[in-house]
C-alpha cells in the first residue's frame, strides 16, 4: 500500500502510548521498581512485562468492558501471581500513578506544532481512560484537538467500534484520515480490517509486522512524517 495519489487527510489520528508518549520506557521503569521493592532477582523486567502485556491484551477483548485503570490493575495482579510473586495494592497504584507522568518522545511536541501549522487537525485515539491520558496530553503543547478513548467508546483496539466512534465524533469517513501509530497488534489489525490509511512509527522496539498487512509508510520517528508529507504535496 502507499499514500501516493491519495487525498490529503482532514484529520491525523494518533495512537498515544509508544507513538507520542514513552510507553515502553515508562513501563520498564515501573516494573523495575516493583521487582526491586519485592527483592526479586529471579524474574527480570522483560519477563514481567511480557506476561503483563499478554493479560492486558486478553482482558481488553474479554467481556465485560472494564476501565483501563481496572484492567491494568487486574493484569498486573494476574502477571505477578503467574510469576509466583506477591501482588500488593501499591503495585497497581504505582502503575496507575506512573502512566500520566510518562513524557513524550523528544521530537513529538515540535512535530505536532508543525503539523498544526500546516493545517492538519490532530486527534488521539487511545486504549485508555480520560483521567489517565489527561496528564500525557497536558505535556503535548496544546496541539491536540480531540482525544478519543476506549472509555468513551466502550471498546478497545483493535475492535472497529473504537475507530468507528472516533470517526463519527470527528465527522469524517475512513478515507479522510491518516492514522499514525506504533502497535502492529492493535492499530495495524484495525487498519487492515477497516481499510483506513496507516503510518507505522517503528521505534525499534522489536514489534513485528502482521503476516498479512503492511502499513502505507514505515518511519523511525514522528518527525519523519514531515518530509513524507512534503513529498506527497500535503
Amino acid at each position: 500500500m502507499t499514500l501516493a495519489n491519495t487525498p490529503r487527510p482532514q484529520w491525523l489520528t494518533f495512537d498515544c502510548y509508544g507513538t507520542l508518549i514513552q510507553w515502553d520506557e515508562g513501563l520498564r521503569a515501573v516494573a523495575a521498581q516493583i521487582l526491586e521493592e519485592k527483592g526479586e532477582h529471579q524474574v527480570d523486567v522483560a519477563r514481567l512485562l511480557e506476561v503483563y502485556d499478554r493479560h492486558e491484551h486478553h482482558l481488553e477483548q474479554t467481556p465485560p468492558h472494564r476501565s483501563f485503570r481496572a484492567l491494568s490493575t487486574l493484569s498486573l495482579q494476574l502477571a505477578l501471581e503467574e510469576l509466583r510473586l506477591p501482588s500488593l495494592p501499591e503495585d497497581s497504584q504505582r502503575l496507575a500513578a506512573a502512566i500520566p507522568r510518562m513524557p513524550p518522545f523528544a521530537e513529538v511536541v515540535e512535530t505536532l506544532a508543525q503539523l498544526k501549522a500546516r493545517g492538519f487537525k490532530l486527534c488521539i485515539v487511545s486504549n485508555t481512560d480520560d483521567d489517565i491520558i489527561a496528564g500525557n496530553v497536558a505535556q503535548l503543547g496544546g496541539h491536540i484537538d480531540r482525544v478519543i478513548t476506549a472509555q468513551q467508546a466502550g471498546a478497545y483496539k483493535p475492535a472497529p467500534r473504537l475507530f468507528d466512534y472516533a470517526h463519527a465524533q470527528l465527522g469524517v469517513s475512513r478515507d479522510q484520515v491518516v492514522h499514525i501509530c506504533a502497535s502492529p497488534l492493535l492499530d495495524h489489525t484495525a487498519a487492515r480490517d477497516m481499510h483506513f490509511r496507516c503510518v507505522w512509527i517503528d521505534r525499534g522496539t522489536g514489534r513485528q509486522l502482521l503476516a498479512d498487512y503492511r502499513p502505507d509508510a514505515i518511519l523511525p520517528t514522528l518527525d519523519q512524517v514531515l518530509p513524507l508529507f512534503d513529498a506527497l504535496g500535503w
